[in-house]
């Protein structure tokens, strides 16, 4: 209802909207407790893919570590098909740790034998997680890449190493689209029923420049629009529009103005679930969240009749769940709570 004061119209306040909301968008397939699912890309891969694997989903997040660009996303995930042994020619020393240059600095470490090991036991276990994956979430988080002078090889990470080492440059659309033309191809060979669900982060890099990270960005989307329109089975999942287009406020990010707030994560998470999940796993990831906020629960009397009520309540549902949903790793919480029997 429009109302008048002084010849100035105005507007009824319980019909303004202060806010354009996206509304969950139903994919033709549906995620349950029983499906294999692997996150690979950006830190938002991360903040999504880690309150899935603590909701008990069957879940393999980032076995490269953290990726930003879709050209180190590709190389991870040949790998992986590949089942590729890195040795002693595809790491080197610097700052005191031996390092890959297609790995997070996760996989670093002072002994050449142990970063050997972590990287290639790692890639054994993701590529036959990969194999058997239901579904594959890929978020690109920027198209800046550095390459090496010296051979032009793009990196995924610089691991601290002087900027004159590298040329910093942008990637353009059809590079994007060329090379994962050629990967989704292999993966259809790898895993013929794999669906891949593209995303792009949210998170702003703002070190390249507001209108490099504009810029960046935008180049990511339409790389991805092409690929999902060219492409059996590749789908878009819009974390990035909910983030900018929906909540659009800075009070649902990080103090550093960069990151989403653990709010927004939740935020895009509902939307992830309202898109993707079935009733029965909405109920099922209720039913596990209640156990989660018990095994965190701290009693001021662990003695007390009414706490020993709660563990064995708590033991009974863990019991009862595991014979409805046999699926679903439940071993820790039920090892807690008869410790505190």
């Amino acid at each position: 209802m429009k109302l008048k004061k002084n010849n100035i119209e105005m507007h009824d306040s319980e019909n303004i909207n202060f806010r354009t909301k996206i509304k969950p968008v139903k994919y033709n397939f549906e995620i349950t407790y029983e499906s294999n699912l692997m996150f690979i890309g950006s830190c938002f891969t991360e903040s999504i893919g880690q309150i899935l694997e603590a909701g008990k989903f069957k879940i393999d997040i980032n076995p490269f570590g953290i990726l930003y660009n879709p050209v180190s996303v590709k190389n991870a995930v040949n790998f992986l098909v590949e089942n590729q042994t890195f040795t002693e020619d595809d790491i080197f020393f610097y700052n005191e740790r031996w390092n890959s240059f297609y790995h997070h600095g996760r996989f670093s470490n002072p002994e050449k034998s142990k970063t050997l090991q972590i990287i290639n036991n790692r890639i054994t276990k993701s590529s036959e997680v990969l194999k058997n994956a239901d579904y594959l979430f890929v978020t690109f988080g920027s198209a800046w890449v550095y390459e090496i002078k010296e051979s032009d090889e793009i990196v995924s990470n610089c691991h601290k190493i002087p900027a004159k080492k590298f040329n910093k440059r942008i990637l353009n659309t059809q590079e994007i689209i060329d090379v994962y033309s050629v990967l989704l191809k292999r993966i259809k060979s790898y895993n013929n029923g794999l669906k891949i669900i593209f995303t792009i982060s949210p998170v702003r890099h703002l070190k390249d420049g507001f209108y490099e990270n504009n810029l960046s960005k935008s180049i990511l989307r339409l790389a991805i629009n092409e690929l999902i329109n060219n492409n059996a089975n590749c789908y878009y999942f819009p974390a990035y529009e909910i983030l900018i287009d929906d909540l659009r406020d800075y009070r649902f990010y990080e103090t550093d103005l960069l990151h989403p707030s653990r709010t927004a994560i939740e935020y895009i998470f509902n939307y992830f679930g309202n898109s993707f999940f079935t009733d029965e796993t909405f109920k099922i990831y209720t039913e596990i969240q209640k156990l989660l906020r018990a095994v965190k629960h701290r009693p001021f009397n662990t003695s007390s009749n009414e706490y020993k009520q709660f563990v064995k309540k708590n033991i009974n549902k863990i019991k009862a769940l595991k014979n409805e949903y046999n699926f679903i790793d439940l071993k820790n919480e039920l090892d807690f709570f008869k410790n505190k029997q």
